[in-house]
């Protein structure tokens, strides 16, 4: 991942480099990976992921 800092504006550069990391996914991996969860809530988190995804993939639908 690159950020190019143009005329030392720094704060711009690292306002950018958040956003592609928040698009990335980045930050909820960190937070995701923060504690250890036992195997069985890794699989119903996985399960809820999974539903939530589903969910919202029939609201779009018309």
């Amino acid at each position: 991942m690159k950020v190019i800092v143009q005329d030392n504006q720094i704060e711009k550069a690292i306002r950018d480099l958040k956003k592609k990391l928040t698009k990335e996914g980045f930050f909820s991996e960190i937070k995701e990976r923060r504690f250890y969860d036992k195997p069985s809530v890794q699989r119903k988190k996985k399960m809820a992921k999974a539903a939530k995804r589903r969910r919202k993939r029939m609201r779009k639908m018309p």
